[in-house]
């Protein structure tokens, strides 16, 4: 399974930093990684539904890896 730029986090696996309610616990935290800070969600990546996002995020990480 791949991993995101070397982080150890596959794609579609949780992020350990998720509170209960689904939100980034380091957020505007200096201890968040860069590749989080630089991500930016659209309309394409998001879709309507959790299921969409996470395919979307599954599939670049998919096509980026070395």
């Amino acid at each position: 399974m791949p991993f995101l730029n070397g982080l150890g986090k596959a794609a579609g696996v949780a992020c350990i930093q998720l509170t209960a309610d689904l939100r980034c616990a380091l957020f505007g935290s200096p201890q968040r990684p860069a590749v989080c800070a630089s991500l930016r969600p659209s309309a394409d990546m998001c879709g309507e539904t959790r299921e969409h996002a996470i395919a979307w995020l599954t599939a670049l990480d998919r096509n980026t890896a070395p």
